[in-house]
């Protein structure tokens, strides 16, 4: 009989964490979109999933259009295939643009005229900042709040009118999206609710019809359709009054590397609502308010808060146990710090509280 243990360890499968993919276009291509609020701990976030972590490989597909940073999913930033961009935008935005609409609702008529002018500026010069944008707004009498920037740009992204441009020394920049995507692939919203099914629950698998509707911004009505249409490329299984859904076939229980050091955004985490803690089988973290901004896990389990906090010579992992730590539990965090700072060209240096 399987335990929430064995389905966490199960996702770590599913996920890449404990089988690594080649690069970082694998990676995002199978977890379809990767949540990406923070530029440099989802970069890791990717790369974490890759035989040979390297700054160079997902910057790379960045710079190239492979892969667009951009709102999608949810009312926050994503990594998402440029092949997958526009299907996905049009199966989901339509219950995530009332979010970010209901805060553009102070600009009143003059919406209309500034998203214009955003897609004026952006065809005449692309590859431009927050920064560019707001300067060059307010030139033309368009002056906006941060925020209201902000809020305006994911207005565009979600309706495909914008994307992430050529990354300038690391900043993030916009441009067209017709600019950045050349092929856009299309699907029809049964076709698309079904692709989404079968890629979700073959990279978070195993994973329940719920928690998709979470991932997706879908309804459950949504979400059951397209899994209905999907059921015979899929598995099942029940668990906890849950039914659980997975590619076909189960993977090795081994677990190599034991240890994952990554934020609460990670796709082990935030890509799920309904059976997220399975890697909390413990009940060590608040199921309220979220108390940890990353987390030490070791065989697919929560056992330690983190915080990673970089210096110009070293990333200083901030560990609080959550309960008493093996020794070879520890073991496996220091080995999972040394990965990241390996990756980021640092010193590892770990700092531990008691529980």
């Amino acid at each position: 009989m399987l335990t929430d243990r064995d389905i966490a360890r199960w996702r770590l499968h599913s996920q890449h964490l404990a089988a690594p993919v080649d690069g970082a276009e694998d990676v995002v291509r199978s977890l379809l979109a990767v949540q990406a609020e923070n530029p440099s701990q989802s970069a890791w976030a990717v790369a974490a999933r890759t035989r040979h972590p390297q700054q160079s490989d997902l910057a790379g597909l960045l710079e190239s259009g492979r892969v667009l940073r951009t709102h999608v999913l949810r009312p926050t930033w994503h990594y998402v295939h440029a092949d997958d961009a526009l299907w996905l935008l049009e199966l989901t935005r339509d219950r995530v643009l009332p979010v970010v609409d209901q805060q553009l609702v102070p600009l009143g008529d003059r919406l209309g005229a500034v998203a214009d002018a955003v897609l004026e500026l952006l065809a005449a010069s692309p590859d431009r900042t927050r920064a560019d944008l707001a300067d060059a707004l307010a030139q033309r009498g368009n002056e906006l709040t941060g925020t209201q920037l902000m809020l305006l740009a994911g207005h565009l992204e979600l309706h495909a009118h914008i994307c992430s441009g050529v990354p300038r020394e690391g900043e993030h920049t916009y441009a067209l999206f017709s600019d950045r995507v050349d092929a856009p692939r299309r699907l029809d919203r049964d076709e698309a609710l079904v692709e989404l099914a079968v890629r979700y629950f073959t990279s978070h698998g195993p994973a329940t019809a719920r928690d998709l509707a979470y991932w997706a911004t879908l309804t459950l009505t949504d979400a059951r359709r397209g899994l209905a249409g999907a059921a015979d490329r899929l598995e099942s299984f029940d668990h906890d009054d849950r039914t659980y859904w997975h590619a076909p076939g189960r993977p090795a229980a081994s677990v190599s590397p034991e240890g994952h050091l990554l934020q609460v955004l990670d796709e082990m985490y935030r890509g799920y609502q309904d059976s997220r803690w399975v890697l909390d089988a413990d009940g060590l973290l608040s199921r309220g308010r979220e108390t940890v901004i990353g987390m030490a896990l070791v065989d697919g389990q929560v056992v330690a808060g983190m915080k990673r906090t970089l210096t110009k010579r070293a990333v200083v992992f901030e560990i609080r146990r959550l309960r008493l730590l093996a020794p070879d539990e520890e073991d496996a965090i220091q080995d999972a710090a040394a990965r990241c700072a390996r990756y980021l060209e640092l010193e590892p240096r770990l700092t531990w509280q008691e529980p």
